[in-house]
């Protein structure tokens, strides 16, 4: 079993960036894939992107390639979402999630560990 941790959330102003990081103990971390998910006041949980445990695969919904880059360092157990040119519809609680031996998957239903989630607000 894994824990995950997030933080990084805030309030920032539509064009700037943040970057999240999703914390997780034990020296398990790498066999995990992780994805990161947000969810909007109203809305369905949305998927960001995904990152094997060995980091050799990632993977993005294509509304956010380009904008979003998702990242791990397994030496430090965290895996993180750099968010630039931030929009106010980018709003929503941020989460990530780890599945074992995870390869690639946009279904939330895929992932049994989650984070509590972080806040991100983008102010117009």
């Amino acid at each position: 079993q894994v824990q995950l941790v997030e933080s990084g959330g805030g309030l920032v102003q539509a064009g700037g960036s943040l970057r999240l990081s999703c914390a997780s103990s034990g020296d398990m971390f790498r066999k995990y894939g992780v994805g990161w998910f947000r969810q909007a006041p109203g809305k369905q949980r949305e998927f960001i992107a995904h990152i094997t445990g060995p980091a050799t695969n990632l993977g993005y919904a294509d509304s956010f390639k380009g904008r979003f880059r998702i990242s791990r360092d397994n030496r430090k157990n965290i895996v993180e979402l750099q968010m630039n040119s931030l929009r106010p519809e980018d709003t929503a609680v941020y989460y990530c999630a780890a599945r074992l031996w995870g390869i690639y998957s946009a279904d939330e239903n895929d992932y049994p560990y989650w984070g509590q989630g972080t806040q991100v607000t983008v102010s117009s």
